[in-house]
C-alpha cells in the first residue's frame, strides 16, 4: 500500500501538504492499526472518529467495522452523516439503540456523568465486536483531550479500549490538516460533544430538554454559525459561538429570529456568553466544588 507521502492531494482540498511530522504520525497510525488485526471503531461522525475510521479502513480493509449508538443525546444529523460516510466508504456499519437516561445515575447529571455513559457504551460495543470476531475496539480521543476534565477516558482505560490517535501523538490540528489532505468532508466540521454536556452538573437531564438544545443548536447551524453550543441552565439558554461571529448574532433580523425560535422551543430567556465558544465550559464550575 502506498504511503500518505506518495499521494496526490484530492480535488476538494487546497494544494497544501501537511508537515513532515504530521505525515509521519499518520504513517505511525496506519502501522498501529495494522497491528490490531481487526478493529471496531466507535463512530460518531465527528472530526476525530471519521479520521480514525478512514485510517482503519486503509490499514485493515474489510477487517474494520463502525459501530454507532443512537440515542436522544445524539442529534439526527450526526446519525445521518455517520450512515452516509460508511456507505460512501463501503465500511460495514452497525447501529444500536443506547438510552442513557435509563442508566442508573446518568439523568441526575453528576460530575462523572461521562464516565457512567462511556462505561455502558463501550461495554456494549465490546460485546458487539466479540460477536463479530473483531479483535480490538478503538475510540477517537486525541492528544488534546488529555488537558481537559474527561472522566469518560477513565472508562476507556478500564475496559481496555484502544486510543490510537492519542497513542501516536495526534492533536486536533494534526487531524484537521491530515483530514483536509485526505479529502475527508469533516476536516473543517465543527467540534461536537453529546447534548448531555450542555447541562449544568446536578441539573436533571430530560428528553424534553435535550430536544430543546438540539433544535436550538440546529437553528444556529442553519443560520450559518460554524461552531456553536447552547448551554442550558434551567430554562435559560446560554449561546456560545466564536467571538468573530458576535456581530452576526446581534444583527436585528438574526437576533429576533433566534429569540423567537428559542422561546418556541421552551426557553424562557436567551443569553450570549461574552467569552464565546470553548470546549468543556460546564467543567469550569467543578473547580468551585
Amino acid at each position: 500500500m502506498e504511503g500518505i507521502k506518495d499521494r496526490a492531494v484530492t480535488d476538494n482540498t487546497e494544494n497544501v501538504k501537511p508537515t513532515e511530522v504530521q505525515l509521519k504520525k499518520y504513517d505511525d497510525l496506519i502501522d498501529l492499526l495494522k497491528s490490531y488485526g481487526s478493529v471496531a471503531i466507535a463512530f460518531s461522525s465527528g472530526v476525530d472518529s471519521t479520521f480514525l475510521l478512514y485510517a482503519a479502513k486503509e490499514a485493515l480493509g474489510d477487517k474494520v467495522i463502525a459501530i454507532t449508538a443512537r440515542s436522544c443525546s445524539f442529534p439526527k444529523r450526526e446519525s445521518n452523516e455517520a450512515e452516509a460516510f460508511c456507505r460512501e466508504q463501503k465500511i460495514r456499519h452497525i447501529f444500536f439503540e443506547s438510552e442513557e437516561l435509563e442508566i442508573e445515575g446518568f439523568a441526575q447529571n453528576p460530575t462523572n456523568r461521562c464516565y457512567i455513559c462511556k462505561r455502558e457504551l463501550f461495554e456494549n460495543i465490546k460485546k458487539m465486536a466479540k460477536r463479530e470476531n473483531i479483535a480490538e475496539v478503538a475510540e477517537g480521543s486525541n492528544l488534546d483531550d488529555n488537558g481537559d476534565y474527561r472522566p469518560g477516558l477513565v472508562a476507556v482505560a478500564e475496559l481496555g479500549i484502544k486510543s490510537p490517535l492519542r497513542e501516536v501523538g495526534l492533536t486536533k490540528d494534526d487531524i484537521r490538516a491530515l483530514s483536509k489532505y485526505l479529502g475527508l468532508p469533516t476536516w473543517d466540521k465543527q467540534s461536537f460533544a453529546c447534548l448531555s454536556s450542555r447541562f449544568v452538573y446536578g441539573e436533571t437531564i430530560t428528553r424534553e430538554k435535550l430536544g430543546m438544545v438540539e433544535k436550538a443548536e440546529q437553528l444556529l447551524l442553519d443560520l450559518g454559525f460554524h461552531q456553536v453550543r447552547v448551554r442550558i441552565h434551567g430554562t435559560i439558554a446560554r449561546i456560545e459561538i466564536m467571538p468573530k461571529e458576535f456581530p452576526k448574532l446581534i444583527e436585528e433580523e438574526v437576533r429576533s429570529r433566534i429569540t423567537a425560535s428559542f422561546k418556541e422551543f421552551g426557553f424562557s430567556y436567551v443569553t450570549m456568553d461574552l467569552i464565546g465558544y470553548r470546549t468543556g465550559s460546564m467543567n469550569e464550575t467543578i473547580k468551585r466544588f
